[in-house]
């Protein structure tokens, strides 16, 4: 590891939401999944800085409750269009583009056992918006300086292993909105997907099939793709009285996943089990 120590005294800090114009995150104690959401909901925030990540801006915050001090994402994006034109000319009909979809994602990821790949998200209501508040977490930089720096993962296969999920995860939600800036790695080389704010169309069709036919699947998520419940879904992407996903674009996940899971029965049936099919490594 080394290396890579000397390779991040060269290259920029990229945080949560991958811009080298954010504030330093903190470095918080290790909290469960409910503690970290208690925080999230109800820490004080005492200062922000809008980012210049994307279209919307997002914040950085930074909280405490007294006795722990944090720093959070906020995204307030919440768009909801009959018709959407792009600046390449493609028009989208029912355009969303919600904060909803990025706390869906969490706890879809959850179901998956893919938890520990996207950092911790709820609702929260600050400066007077709605939005998804996410935990900080410092990376050292995202897909796209990776790749445009040539840096190779010490782990390829650990690597790679996380990329197979990232597609497949891609796919299930139907992002619409697929960009290497928001794959972050940690300075252990550990991947995290954000940003779903156009992910849960109403498509039943996966979008691009050669993320599934050349990414391998590890042995448990596709057991969980094949038990994944339509009425715990719907459960737990609903908090009191907000429901994170329609039934329209719960429809479409459970139709995405019965394709996803035919095309992996296909592939191992033509290619065996050892050609489509691991088991999970340590990420080191």
């Amino acid at each position: 590891m080394f290396i890579y120590r000397i390779l991040r005294m060269l290259l920029p800090v990229t945080l949560f939401l991958a811009s080298s114009t954010f504030l330093p995150a903190r470095q918080g104690p290790k909290l469960s999944e409910e503690q970290i959401k208690e925080f999230l909901r109800t820490a004080k925030v005492v200062d922000s800085k809008r980012t210049s990540k994307g279209v919307t801006a997002p914040y950085q915050l930074t909280m405490t409750d007294g006795t722990i001090t944090h720093d959070a994402g906020f995204n307030y994006v919440d768009e909801d269009k009959a018709k959407q034109v792009f600046n390449d000319g493609h028009v989208e009909f029912n355009f969303k583009d919600s904060y909803k979809y990025d706390i869906a994602a969490y706890e879809l990821a959850k179901l998956l056992g893919l938890g520990d790949m996207m950092p911790v998200t709820v609702e929260r209501k600050w400066n007077n918006k709605w939005g998804a508040i996410s935990w900080w977490i410092p990376t050292m930089m995202d897909e796209v300086t990776r790749l445009n720096k040539k840096i190779e993962p010490p782990n390829p296969d650990a690597w790679n292993r996380q990329m197979y999920k990232k597609r497949i995860f891609a796919e299930l939600v139907c992002d619409t909105d697929i960009n290497l800036t928001n794959i972050l790695i940690t300075d252990d080389w550990r991947l995290y997907m954000i940003d779903f704010t156009r992910a849960f169309r109403r498509d039943k069709e996966i979008r691009d099939k050669s993320n599934i036919t050349k990414s391998m699947c590890e042995r448990r998520l596709l057991e969980r793709l094949k038990n994944l419940d339509r009425k715990e879904l719907a459960v737990n992407t609903k908090y009191k009285k907000t429901e994170y996903l329609s039934k329209g674009e719960i429809d479409g996940v459970m139709a995405r996943r019965d394709k996803i899971v035919t095309l992996y029965m296909d592939l191992i049936a033509k290619k065996g089990e050892k050609e489509v099919l691991y088991d999970d490594l340590v990420v080191k």
